[in-house]
């Protein structure tokens, strides 16, 4: 569902990583390192949103650089800056996702939102919205069109209790039969999802697949 094969990234005469080459089983997995381990540019890299120096990311069979459209019709991304347009709505934003991935509102993606507390914010604009409250709609969108990779970065991050509970369950749902990989120092919800923890150093030839 998730491969990546020899991945490399450097920002100038910084290496970040190379030689990334894992393959990913569905299940939950947590990159859990300090800061300034690459954690956000690999989750940006298989989100498509940053261009690797070497290697290939493929999602559900598709090659991110050269079907980048069809690999993110079957991918999520929760990035760690969930700011949106300020003066775009919740659902404005939903509603955006939704057409470029050409597919529907439904009630999985409502449910969830009801479930983190975040239907009574739909109808504010980002700009009205906390920090909380921003996540909660990426990760609301992360429901659309059920994806078979749902990459995520720091998803806790400023949630209250309740939708970290509700975040914890639906990534247990979401991990039964597709890849949720996401990077996190809340130890609290990597146990309560149960996820494998991995380092950046895991993610190389060589090491078993997960």
């Amino acid at each position: 569902m998730l491969r990546i094969d020899n991945l490399g990234k450097r920002y100038g005469d910084h290496l970040v990583f190379q030689g990334l080459t894992h393959g990913f089983q569905p299940g939950c997995v947590a990159l859990c390192e300090e800061d300034s381990t690459g954690k956000s540019s690999l989750l940006g890299v298989i989100a498509g949103v940053i261009t690797p120096d070497a290697g290939e990311v493929w999602i559900d069979g598709y090659a991110m650089s050269q079907m980048p459209g069809q690999a993110k019709a079957r991918l999520a991304y929760v990035p760690d800056d969930c700011s949106g347009l300020l003066t775009q709505t919740g659902l404005g934003l939903l509603e955006q996702l939704a057409a470029e991935k050409n597919v529907v509102l439904d009630d999985e993606v409502f449910g969830l939102a009801g479930r983190l507390g975040l239907e009574p914010h739909l109808g504010k604009r980002f700009e009205q919205m906390s920090t909380g409250t921003r996540r909660k709609v990426f990760l609301a969108a992360a429901a659309l069109g059920r994806p078979a990779v749902v990459v995520a970065d720091g998803p806790g991050n400023g949630l209250d209790a309740g939708a970290r509970a509700a975040l914890a369950e639906q990534f247990k749902r979401w991990a039964q039969d597709r890849v949720v990989l996401f990077a996190s120092h809340d130890h609290e919800l990597v146990q309560a999802c149960g996820a494998r923890v991995l380092k950046i150093s895991d993610l190389r030839s060589g090491h078993p697949e997960v």
